[in-house]
């Protein structure tokens, strides 16, 4: 198990059942970003992977 998946559990665990919009994901994201800018690249590359998850997908 690696260190982040303590973290993921826990949001798994918490908020489980709930449902968000993407709007507000963005919005939870930037807020994090301004409160910690050292991780501004981390969470960017996060952004852009779920953006383009499904991309290979319409290449098929």
């Amino acid at each position: 198990m690696y260190f982040t998946d303590r973290g993921i559990e826990e949001l798994v665990e918490r908020r489980g059942e709930e449902e968000v919009s993407l709007l507000w994901l963005g919005a939870r994201l930037r807020e994090f970003v301004d409160l910690n800018p050292e991780f501004e690249t981390p969470v960017e590359r996060l952004a852009t992977w779920l953006a383009r998850l499904d991309d290979d997908e319409d290449d098929l």
